[in-house]
C-alpha cells in the first residue's frame, strides 16, 4: 500500500477518522475493528454512517473484509446537494451531524440533508444542542448566510426514533481565521424542555426544578417548552432539557440531559433531570472558555483549515475526544497546536483551568469549488 496512507487499529474514534481522510483526501486503513469481540466488525450504526459519507461524496471508494473487521476508504471529492439519509437508531442522529457539520462548508454545492432517526438520546449530543451551540461556533469562522439552519421537523425519542430533521449549508471557499480569547461573563440562559409521547406538564415540572437552581445566578432565563404530538412525536415517550449560558462576547456554553430510554434501566423524575441538568450546565461555566467541551473538536479542525494565518481559542480543560483529535489532526494535515495552560488568577468567579490553544491553518481552500 503507498506510504500516504495512514492505518489506525480499534473502532474508536472512527468518525474522526474518516472525516479527516475525506478533508485531507488521505486514504484510511482500519483494522481490528473488535476482532476479539464475540460479535465482530462494524457495528450497524457506523456501516450506516459510512453510507451516508457515502452519498456526501463522489467517487469515494470504499471496502470491508467480511468479517467487517478491516476497512479501507478512499474518500471522493465532496459533493453535497441535497440528501436523504435513515440514521441507524443505536445512536442519535447527533453523532451523524456532528461530521456533516465538519464537511458541510466543504462541498461542491450547499448541502440539505433530511436525516431520520433519533433527535434525543443520552448518550450523542442532540440535534437541539447542536443546534445552540455548533452553529454559532461556525458563524465565527465565517460559515454564515441565508441556508444555514438546523430544523427539527419531528422528535423522535431513544429507542424507537422516528425523529426527522433538515440541515442546509451554504459552501464557503475559504475559512477565516479567529481570535477567541475571552469569553466574557455569562449574561443570559436559554433552553428548551422537550416531551413527547408524555403529559405535558413534564415539561413544566423540569423547567421549574432547572429554575430552582439558576435563578440563584441570574436572573435573565427563558426555557422554552416543546410538547410535539401525533405523528410529529415519534414512536418512543420521553423528555429532556437542553440547556444554554450565552456570554457577553457571544460564546455558547451548554449542558443537556434526556429520558432514560423506555426499557434501558431505572425511569429519572423530571425534577431529578430539570436539576442535573442545571448542575452540569453549572460545571460547563465552571469549565469555561470560548467554546464549550463538546464543540472542542469542531473549534479545532476550523482553525486548521483556516487560512495561512494566525488562530487562537481559550478552551476549557480539553476531552479525551479532543485530545485524540488533536492526534488524529497532526496524522492527517501536520498540524500542531500550541497548547498554554492560564490557570485563573486569585478572583475565584473565573472558573477552572483555561487553555489556549494557537495554531498557523493550513490554508485550506474548498478545492470542489474551483472546478466548474
Amino acid at each position: 500500500m503507498a506510504s500516504h496512507g495512514l492505518t489506525y487499529d480499534g473502532c474508536n474514534f472512527f468518525r474522526q477518522r474518516l472525516v479527516l481522510s475525506t478533508l485531507s483526501g488521505k486514504r484510511v486503513k482500519i483494522k481490528n475493528i473488535r476482532s476479539k469481540d464475540d460479535d465482530p466488525g462494524l457495528r450497524d450504526f457506523e456501516a450506516s454512517f459510512i453510507r451516508l459519507l457515502d452519498k456526501v461524496t463522489n467517487g469515494s471508494r470504499i471496502e470491508i473484509n467480511q468479517t467487517g473487521t478491516v476497512l479501507f476508504y478512499q474518500p471522493g471529492l465532496l459533493h453535497g446537494g441535497p440528501i436523504e439519509h435513515d440514521c441507524n437508531t443505536q445512536r442519535s442522529i447527533g453523532y451523524y451531524l456532528e461530521a456533516l457539520l465538519m464537511l458541510a462548508p466543504f462541498m461542491k454545492t450547499s448541502l440539505k440533508a433530511t436525516l431520520r432517526g433519533v433527535t434525543n438520546d443520552p448518550s450523542d449530543p442532540t440535534v437541539d444542542l447542536l443546534k445552540s451551540t455548533a452553529l454559532p461556533v461556525m458563524k465565527k469562522f465565517g460559515i454564515d448566510g441565508d441556508g444555514f439552519e438546523l430544523k427539527v421537523l419531528k422528535r423522535g425519542m431513544a429507542p424507537g426514533g422516528g425523529g426527522e430533521v433538515v440541515f442546509t449549508c451554504p459552501v464557503r471557499r475559504t475559512i477565516r481565521p479567529v481570535q477567541l480569547t475571552d469569553p466574557g461573563k455569562i449574561k443570559r440562559i436559554r433552553g428548551v424542555a422537550y416531551s413527547v409521547r408524555v403529559s405535558p406538564q413534564m415539561a413544566n415540572r423540569i423547567v421549574e426544578s432547572a429554575r430552582g437552581i439558576l435563578n440563584q445566578f441570574i436572573p435573565d432565563i427563558y426555557i422554552h417548552t416543546d410538547h410535539m404530538k401525533g405523528p410529529n412525536s415519534g414512536k418512543s415517550p420521553g423528555f429532556g432539557l437542553t440547556l444554554v449560558a450565552e456570554t457577553l462576547n457571544g460564546s455558547f456554553l451548554s449542558a443537556e440531559m434526556a429520558s432514560t430510554p423506555q426499557g434501558q434501566g431505572d425511569p429519572i423524575l423530571p425534577e431529578d433531570l430539570g436539576r442535573n441538568c442545571a448542575k452540569l450546565l453549572l460545571e460547563e461555566v465552571y469549565r469555561g472558555g470560548c467554546v464549550d467541551s463538546s464543540n472542542q473538536s469542531l473549534a479545532l479542525l476550523l482553525m486548521t483549515l483556516g487560512q495561512q494565518d494566525v488562530s487562537k481559542v481559550l478552551l476549557g480543560p480539553l476531552s479525551p475526544y479532543t485530545i485524540e483529535f488533536l492526534r488524529h489532526i497532526r496524522d492527517f494535515f501536520q498540524i500542531m497546536f500550541k497548547i498554554e495552560v492560564q490557570k485563573p488568577s486569585e478572583d475565584t468567579r473565573k472558573g477552572g483551568d483555561k487553555i489556549l490553544m494557537t495554531c498557523v491553518g493550513v490554508g485550506y481552500s474548498n478545492i470542489n469549488k474551483t472546478i466548474k
